[in-house]
This record gives structure tokens, C-alpha cells and sequence, in this order.
């Protein structure tokens, strides 16, 4: 469900839940909280993503490119997480709560806090 197909759901989206869905996810994206989640629509967002709420996945201001991330499959992304820029977030990996990812993350791999990560 995208605001391309139905433009009225993508209005509700914005006013009641505070949600800025712009990117085509899979049927299987889970979103466990829908309140406040900003995608960039040039996000590429793999199969059984776990989405919770207010996560942000969008390019870097700071950047001259206005490329957004692109998550693999399998991915879990905690409430609260900033994924931005042009980086890739490897299949498997888990990104925790209220992290903030500027780097590629590599399969498999937890990431915690500011661009750290832990091999588990």
C-alpha cells in the first residue's frame, strides 16, 4: 500500500498516525506500531522486514546525493532507529532501539547506539 495506489490511505497515514510512507514495501513488511515511520521513497526495503514505530529510513541531509538505504531481507529494525543515507543494511542484521545507522551494516550483524556494531 503505497500513496501512489490509493491517495486517500496515504493522507490518513500522514494526519492520524503521523506516518510518511513514501517507498512500495513487500506484502510481508511487519509494522508493529505504525505511529510516526518516515521512508524515503527511494528506500528499497526487503522481504519480512520488521518495521516499529517512529523509525526514520531517509537520505542524509548532509550528503550531496539524495540516495536513501536499501535494507535486505529479514531485517528488524527497533523502535526509534534513524537508518539514513546511501548505505545497505546486509540480510538477517538487527538494528536496536533508537539506533543511528550511517554505515553499511553487514549480514547477520546487531547494530547498537551510533554506528556501532556487534557481531553476535
Amino acid at each position: 500500500m503505497t500513496h501512489h495506489r490509493v491517495p486517500v490511505v496515504h493522507r490518513v497515514l500522514q494526519t492520524v498516525l503521523n506516518c510518511d510512507i513514501g517507498c512500495e514495501l513487500p506484502k510481508d513488511t511487519r509494522i508493529g506500531h505504525p505511529f510516526g515511520i518516515v521512508i524515503h521513497a527511494g528506500a528499497k526495503i526487503g522481504r519480512n522486514v520488521v518495521i516499529l514505530h517512529q523509525v526514520t529510513i531517509g537520505e542524509r541531509t548532509l550528503d550531496s546525493t539524495a540516495a536513501a538505504p536499501r535494507i535486505g531481507d529479514n531485517v528488524y529494525i527497533g523502535a526509534g532507529a534513524k537508518v539514513l543515507g546511501d548505505i545497505t543494511v546486509g540480510d538477517g542484521a538487527r538494528i536496536g532501539a533508537n539506533a543511528v545507522v550511517t554505515k553499511d551494516v553487514p549480514p547477520g550483524a546487531t547494530v547498537v547506539g551510533y554506528n556501532v556494531i556487534s557481531r553476535s
